[in-house]
């Protein structure tokens, strides 16, 4: 062979089998990190629901201390749309005549949203010169980090 003819001769291409390895290798580290943030954000995404399922007895509970009808907050019936969306099993409103007021929504456990019937959304109203602020510092959604 002469000079000319091994200049003429191709390289074979492609991929060595450690390349291929590597690239394997940082799949799996990225897919290690990326799939339980993205059950977080979707159980976070989906809790959003029982979050605004608290609202309307919010509202209820507000209208209440401002007008005293009825003169005990806590016995505001909760109505069958506080409950409408698939995320939600049931809002109840508990307390004591002044305050402070609990909303409790028990979510439902639902495989697609990665919420639990555990991790209930929990809001105590504390109620001062007919104003009522709300917080949220216990419930199965504050061990769960949803809200």
């Amino acid at each position: 062979m002469n000079m000319t003819q091994l200049n003429n001769v191709k390289k074979q291409g492609g991929f060595t089998l450690i390349e291929l390895m590597i690239v394997v290798a940082i799949i799996g580290i990225l897919a290690m990190i990326a799939l339980p943030a993205y059950q977080t954000y979707t159980a976070k995404a989906g809790f959003t629901e029982v979050v605004s399922a608290a609202g309307p007895a919010k509202t209820a509970v507000e209208v209440c201390v401002q007008t005293g009808i009825p003169t005990d907050c806590s016995t505001i019936v909760p109505q069958a749309g506080w409950s409408a969306s698939p995320l939600v099993t049931s809002v109840a409103i508990t307390g004591a005549a002044g305050g402070p007021y609990t909303i409790t929504v028990v979510p439902t456990a639902g495989v697609r949203s990665g919420v639990t019937a555990t991790e209930t959304y929990v809001a105590i109203g504390t109620v001062l010169n007919g104003t009522t602020t709300w917080t949220t510092l216990t419930g199965g959604c504050v061990a769960a980090n949803l809200c």
